[in-house]
């Protein structure tokens, strides 16, 4: 975790400054929580943890062979293995226990709850239980950077694993929302960051390849006046102050082969991918908190599309929370920046694992980021033998 503005960090801060100085494996997965105040995310992932080591860590561990997808009325060694594998009674049969079994298992790893035993549930269960108790740990260490009980008055929390924005107040759940985070190549970083003020009508600074792939191309065959109709503005550069060009004087080829760069912005509107408003968290990483015209995106699975900033499902009620009602600007058409009375923090994570009434639930990793922090902590993959 960035702490981008260093007041937000306080005990968070020390906390994890002093906890950092010992070694991982001496406390990943330990009850902190009894000793000092932690975020209840940790508290309830470590719960998480114990109840997944009785339940799956109990079971014997040992490698399966892969081989044709087993369903309900199987029969054969294959499926003598998977019953043990999974804690049931000798036997032979794929009946309606080891179905329940199975969807139980996929229910918990984050795979598709059908009974089927395919290449996906060998792979899980070749990895071992192990292997998911040290994702549980990255998982707590991760909450371990958010804030605790009476650190903050209000903190949101952006959880990029599973594509939420959650509002708290006085350290309780006030809302949430679904979000748009960054792809797998444009990922949202972790960081924490204050909210200093908004953009109502925001202009849209167009990300540099959209220059080469989409406006140059049209200004090409549709001449300058493809920019006049979108309201788009041209300048020489992302410097403050840079001057604004005459579009009828830019080298649009130079653009189109990625030899001119050039800052495009477009102006408020409904074409403008920011929407009505942007909550702005100054910091170099150029990431925060914006709205969008587009309320489809919201509705679909996949919603790790963005480059990097966060689409919020619904602004206006963020933006409520966070000032009382939707700020106005003067003029619909000019962005207007509208100061927060009192800066709320913003903590971007990433959570693969989610701690539920039930148990804990296993979710993708779209970032990868479990993979390498599990080489580095606890060593190279190991499948079971």
């Amino acid at each position: 975790m960035v702490y981008v503005d260093r007041e937000i960090g306080g005990n968070i801060r020390w906390r994890n400054t002093k906890l950092d100085n010992v070694t991982f494996a001496r406390y990943a997965g330990a009850p902190l929580d009894l000793l000092q105040a932690i975020n209840p995310l940790y508290t309830e992932l470590r719960r998480g943890l114990v109840g997944y080591q009785k339940e799956w860590s109990s079971l014997p561990q040992f490698r399966l062979d892969f081989g044709p997808a087993l369903a309900l009325g199987a029969a054969g060694e294959r499926v003598t293995l998977l019953r043990e594998r999974l804690g049931l009674p000798a036997g032979s049969r794929f009946d309606e226990a080891l179905h329940k079994r199975v969807s139980a298992y996929q229910h918990v790893h984050g795979m598709k709850a059908d009974g089927l035993v395919g290449e996906d549930m060998i792979t899980s269960l070749n990895r071992g239980a192990l292997h998911y108790a040290q994702v549980l740990m990255i998982n707590m260490e991760r909450a371990r950077r958010l804030p605790a009980p009476g650190e903050l008055k209000r903190h949101i929390i952006v959880d990029a694993g599973s594509a939420r924005l959650s509002m708290y107040e006085d350290g309780a759940l006030v809302d949430s929302m679904r979000a748009v985070v960054g792809s797998s190549k444009t990922q949202t970083p972790m960081m924490a960051a204050f909210i200093r003020y908004a953009s109502v009508n925001p202009y849209w600074n167009l990300p540099p390849e959209f220059n080469v792939k989409m406006v140059a191309p049209r200004v090409l065959e549709q001449g300058v006046g493809y920019l006049s109709e979108r309201k788009y503005e041209v300048f020489a550069d992302f410097t403050d102050g840079a001057p604004m060009l005459d579009p009828a004087m830019v080298d649009w080829q130079a653009v189109r082969d990625g030899k001119l760069s050039l800052r495009i912005r477009r102006g408020p509107g409904p074409g403008n991918s920011m929407g009505d408003i942007k909550f702005m968290m100054p910091n170099d990483l150029g990431i925060y908190l914006h709205d969008t015209h587009d309320k489809t995106v919201f509705a679909k699975g996949n919603r790790w599309v963005s480059n990097g900033c966060v689409r919020v499902e619904d602004a206006q009620r963020l933006a409520t929370w966070l000032f009382g009602g939707m700020p106005k600007a003067i003029d619909p058409d000019v962005e207007e920046r509208v100061d927060m009375a009192a800066p709320v923090a913003v903590f971007l994570t990433y959570l693969t694992a989610e701690a539920t009434k039930d148990g804990v639930v296993f979710r993708d990793d779209p970032y990868q980021r479990d993979t390498t922090v599990l080489a580095r902590y606890f060593g190279a993959e190991r499948l079971l033998r």
